[in-house]
């Protein structure tokens, strides 16, 4: 595998080739600006050069492969099919698809392998049944996608005691059991299943969202569920409104980040937290940037998720999520009864996969300190620099941050950067000489416009939100800081 550290895929022509050289890389190179935009308005010269991508969003090229076959074995003239990992995920699917088109014909298969089911829909539902598959997070992987279509039997006993060992290791850093521990498919599954079983202890009600989030941690809220309430920041305005809500009954969540992606700040949970409690409201944070070695979330929440793609595996080579139920929180019986009827009937992180991410995982503290301490130094010199307007970074002078972080720790990899010049944005990232693409957390260091990538459609609301068109998002990796610095010191001086 190339060495992305020090050879980074950076220049126009490792456009497509997948971040790191993996048939099951999560991440793509789009080095250039301009590819970044033809992506997102499906240009062929674009996407035709892709052989990799963020798999919710990107399907690989081996899962496509498993939709042709099921295609072939399933689908009739005008029709099309995806596949999923469970029965159950394949019947949300149906019915997400049914909210909007009540009168259309779907169909499940059973693929006859590892419980895979196929839904069979007519051709021009391709979109919305994609939506379901980006949303809920519940993807069929590569590797499982591979063994179902070479017909391989993987080691099924080897790939529950790797989720077993996972398990173990998550609750030792938590501090709690490891039956508290669920592992799904991906982060965004940890996301929303965490939404199902919301609606299952608290039916029927909306749910908050506080701060400016992850993209698709919104519209889980919004498409799958009963609605959303979505403020920006912790004015005393919104504070109250929240506060209103919860003691009204009309919630039954409060999502926040710690840090939130991309500003890397943290709304102040101890200002709110009691009242919620109070209402029986409960909290859900998700830690994947800062990770459970850096911050205390349990401190403050009923369920955390964390997406063990990113800092957790660090190799970008294998989807993974979490769930970590607090066993101090009101509803801790019935978040474990939920979650002992999910883990019967809905599908775990595959077994191959869960293999890998076991050894990646291995030194996941000391990468968790390299790349925190490689960020601050990079965070030091750009808010210096300048071409540069701002940085944001994770740092305990932010209230709410430190009331969550643990004893003598850092902030996390993550930082964006806002250039005082829109206009050189595009120049300083071509220029860059780090990997550019999607995703946080690898070992290696990776850059790209984030507002673009995450809400290209959308993208006057993010810019009310206080998230620019121009934001340079950077995931700090495990480079020399000497040599990264240096990296953006000349792509800078283009600005």
């Amino acid at each position: 595998m190339k060495d992305l550290l020090s050879d980074p895929d950076w220049q126009a022509d490792t456009l497509g080739k997948p971040l790191p050289d993996s048939p099951h890389a999560v991440s793509v190179s789009l080095p250039l600006w301009e590819h970044v935009i033809g992506y997102e308005e499906g240009n062929s010269a674009v996407v035709g050069r892709m052989l990799a991508g963020y798999p919710r969003f990107f399907i690989s090229l081996t899962t496509q492969k498993l939709f042709g076959a099921a295609e072939a074995r399933f689908a009739g003239a005008g029709e099309g099919a995806l596949v999923f990992p469970s029965r159950l995920a394949a019947e949300r699917c149906r019915a997400f698809a049914c909210q909007r088109e009540p009168e259309a014909e779907i169909r499940l298969e059973a693929m006859g392998k590892f419980g895979l089911w196929a839904v069979v829909f007519p051709e021009s539902l391709r979109p919305v049944v994609r939506l379901f598959w980006r949303f809920s997070g519940e993807i069929v992987s590569s590797r499982c996608a591979q063994a179902c279509l070479e017909g391989s039997v993987p080691d099924m006993e080897e790939g529950e005691t790797a989720r077993q060992v996972i398990a173990s290791r998550l609750a030792r850093y938590y501090g709690v059991g490891p039956g508290d521990i669920m592992l799904l498919p991906s982060g965004m599954a940890a996301v929303s299943t965490v939404h199902r079983m919301l609606d299952h202890v608290l039916p029927n009600r909306e749910s908050v969202q506080w701060d400016f989030p992850y993209v698709d941690v919104l519209k889980v809220q919004q498409e799958l569920g009963h609605g959303a309430h979505f403020f920006a920041n912790a004015s005393p305005e919104n504070l109250q409104a929240i506060h209103a809500l919860a003691a009204a009954h009309f919630i039954n969540g409060v999502y926040v980040e710690a840090p939130s992606n991309p500003l890397l700040r943290c709304m102040p949970l101890s200002e709110i937290s009691a009242h919620l409690r109070a209402s029986g409201v409960p909290v859900v944070i998700d830690d994947t940037v800062a990770t459970v070695l850096q911050v205390d979330a349990l401190k403050f929440a009923d369920l955390v998720t964390t997406s063990l793609t990113k800092s957790f595996s660090g190799v970008g080579d294998v989807l993974g999520g979490s769930i970590v139920m607090n066993p101090r929180s009101p509803h801790y019986e019935a978040f474990r009864a939920f979650a002992e009827e999910e883990r019967e009937h809905n599908a775990a992180l595959w077994c191959e996969d869960a293999v890998v991410l076991e050894a990646n995982s291995r030194d996941f503290p000391k990468r968790v300190r390299r790349a925190s301490q490689n960020a601050e130094i990079l965070a030091g010199f750009l808010a210096k620099h300048p071409a540069v307007e701002r940085v944001h970074f994770a740092t305990p002078e932010d209230p709410g941050l430190a009331e969550l972080l643990r004893p003598g720790a850092r902030c996390g990899c993550l930082l964006s950067v806002i250039l005082k010049d829109p206009a050189a944005a595009p120049r300083v990232y071509d220029a860059l000489r780090v990997c550019k693409g999607p995703s946080l957390g690898a070992n290696f260091t990776i850059v790209c416009p984030y507002t673009l990538l995450a809400h290209y459609t959308e993208l006057e609301w993010a810019v009310d939100c206080g998230v620019p068109a121009h934001l340079l998002r950077v995931s700090v990796g495990l480079e020399e800081s000497d040599d990264l610095v240096q990296r953006f010191a000349d792509a800078l001086a283009l600005a």
